[in-house]
């Protein structure tokens, strides 16, 4: 089927994108690399805006036209870009520090923490699936706190698992909160990407400001190619994800999960590439989560 092909295909895009990232923050500052990550997404998307604005026909294909706003939708979407660029920050911060075969998991536990939130806020109910589904993912996080204890990495005083974390907490919300542009204020997916990657731009200009004049003495930049890259094969990775979704028969409810396979890319260069320790059961806690995200997309609520 088409769609599991863009789906598989979405995943590999994901999966390099994370190897970027790693490859971009180590033994480099944070803050001058994702300025220049969402100023390069901001650069590739501000054409289609002017372009959507004052000359509509020239743009290549009609999913790619990007809405006029109203200022309640421009204020709407800078929220948005607020939330995510947070979590870019922590999500940053932790991948620079922490082995990528244990933070890319991490990050891919996003499912168990939207629905904690849709319960705690939004008063919903877990069906029997999705119980079984947060079981299945708590039990293999706390297996991964015992494999990173063997690295030293004890998961509940380590500051860099508690960024990373906070990183998937604030990625849940910001997923809960696409849900609401797109469904309840029934924006685009092109115009919700173009707006968001412009004012990301605004949002990591305190940080890498900040950077510029108190930090990067005692923590220098380097440039990389790897940097204007992660948001290539994020943009790559979201195009085709969003394409899956609307081609007539893709099923959400596989979609999701096969697009979280990326980290077995992400788990296979940390051990080819940087020679992180304890391959097998850190392959065993992968495979349990990915088990538990697919138990969770079973759910018929």
């Amino acid at each position: 089927m088409t769609w599991i092909l863009l789906s598989l295909c979405s995943a590999v895009f994901l999966g390099f994108y994370e190897i970027a990232k790693k490859v971009s923050l180590k033994e480099n500052a944070v803050p001058p690399v994702l300025f220049f990550n969402v100023l390069t997404a901001a650069s590739l998307w501000l054409p289609l805006i002017l372009f959507s604005q004052f000359y509509p026909t020239g743009v290549p294909a009609h999913f790619l036209r990007v809405e006029s706003l109203s200022g309640t939708g421009h204020i709407l979407l800078f929220l948005k870009s607020l939330i995510a660029g947070s979590s870019w920050i922590f999500a940053s911060f932790a991948l620079k520090h922490l082995p990528m075969s244990i933070a890319a998991p991490i990050r891919a536990s996003s499912p168990l923490w939207t629905i904690t939130i849709a319960v705690v806020f939004l008063s919903e109910r877990p069906d029997l699936w999705q119980w079984g589904g947060i079981t299945i993912i708590l039990i293999s996080f706390y297996a991964f706190s015992l494999v990173g204890r063997k690295e030293g990495i004890h998961f509940h005083r380590n500051r860099w698992v508690g960024f990373m974390v906070i990183a998937t907490l604030l990625g849940a919300c910001s997923a809960l909160y696409d849900k609401f542009l797109l469904q309840n204020c029934h924006l685009h997916a092109a115009t919700v990407q173009a707006w968001f990657s412009v004012y990301l731009v605004l949002v990591m200009t305190p940080l890498v400001t900040h950077w510029y004049f108190k930090g990067r003495t005692t923590t220098p930049f380097q440039w990389r190619w790897s940097i204007p890259v992660i948001s290539i094969l994020l943009l790559v990775s979201d195009f085709l994800y969003f394409t899956a979704i609307e081609t007539p028969g893709g099923l959400i409810s596989v979609i999701s999960p096969l697009r979280r396979t990326s980290i077995v890319i992400a788990f296979i260069a940390g051990v080819r590439i940087y020679g992180e320790k304890n391959p097998l059961p850190k392959a065993v806690c992968i495979l349990s989560m990915l088990v538990g995200v697919y138990v969770l997309s079973l759910s018929r609520g």
